[in-house]
């Protein structure tokens, strides 16, 4: 009997197709189904290829008895049990680097826009408003730039805005050194919040990473600072952010990541003005995701045409 892989939340098409063609495997028609679909076709389901839609909990786990591995298209696996996995002798592995680029540009892409306060200016110009006094911004130029967590997604953040002269401190208890110019290793997060001009957070969510931005930390930072988080959220203590935003005490951050996914209508975050917001779409570009589902379809097949399993993850 054919192994039966199912693709739930959505993939390239052009990939979806190729995966079908294996003669070897039985694949799902449709690349998206519904959560409530999924679990009629658990029982059988052998293989899955998820991303950050589908939580591989207990209850999935217990509806899927003859499942062998679940592949992560994309590098963050937090959305998947995987210590309850490696009980049930399920494998887990990740595409990891495919969406590192993306996800990196989308950190410089809310970093220019909290300096230049474009989303602002878009939104009065189609008011029919002409704002230029209100909407004075600040250049990246020669800033200091901490950035949290230097593993590839950080690395990649400090080459792109190295054409900006900044002075970058990172902070990162493997990384001990950087070949980059005007960087630098601190070992005290203090020192990155109350002297940088702009830190993003660039770590994964870990149990030791989980609130490791505190009230404290974030009220070290200047007036004029810009906090920037595209990694991960319940890494930043969301309660704190809002009273610092409120208050101004910051100019302003962008988060494109959040503790409660999708962010919750009555969430008080939604009432600043000051807080830039994007519904984690870090790795949504059209080249991240043709990439993490290239790796995914190799990961798949290799397994169980090859009984070769790529990048796995263990629990921690």
């Amino acid at each position: 009997m054919k192994p039966f892989i199912v693709v739930p939340d959505g993939f390239d098409k052009s990939l979806f197709e190729e995966l079908k063609k294996n003669s070897n495997l039985e694949v799902h028609p449709t690349s998206k189904v519904s959560q409530d679909e999924l679990k009629t076709l658990l029982p059988k389901v052998n293989g899955l290829i998820i991303r950050s839609a589908t939580t591989v909990n207990a209850e999935l786990l217990e509806l899927a008895p003859n499942l062998k591995i679940v592949i992560r298209a994309g590098e963050g696996t937090d959305n998947i049990d995987k210590t309850l996995c490696a009980a049930k002798g399920v494998k887990v592995a990740n595409t990891p680097g495919a969406n590192n680029n993306s996800a990196a540009e989308q950190a410089v892409a809310l970093m220019m826009s909290c300096l230049r306060n474009t989303p602002f200016a878009n939104k009065t110009m189609h008011e029919g408003k002409w704002e230029k006094n209100a909407l004075t911004g600040l250049e990246l130029w020669k800033k200091k730039v901490g950035i949290v967590g230097f593993g590839r997604i950080g690395q990649i953040v400090a080459k792109r805005i190295s054409g900006f002269e900044p002075e970058v401190l990172f902070f990162d208890p493997v990384m001990e050194k950087s070949d980059l110019a005007n960087t630098r290793k601190v070992t005290d997060l203090k020192e990155i919040f109350s002297t940088c001009d702009i830190v993003t957070i660039h770590t994964p969510l870990l149990p030791q990473t989980k609130g490791m931005v505190t009230g404290e930390l974030l009220n070290l930072m200047k007036k004029d600072a810009i906090l920037i988080n595209a990694a991960r959220g319940g890494i930043v203590d969301e309660e704190a952010l809002y009273t610092l935003l409120k208050d101004k005490k910051i100019r302003c951050a962008g988060f494109d990541v959040f503790a409660t996914e999708p962010l919750p209508a009555d969430s008080k975050l939604i009432e600043l003005d000051n807080l830039i917001m994007s519904p984690h779409v870090g790795a949504s570009t059209e080249e991240a995701q043709f990439r993490v589902g290239e790796m995914a379809v190799h990961q798949i097949n290799e397994f169980f045409v090859n009984n070769n399993l790529l990048n796995e993850v263990k629990g921690k």
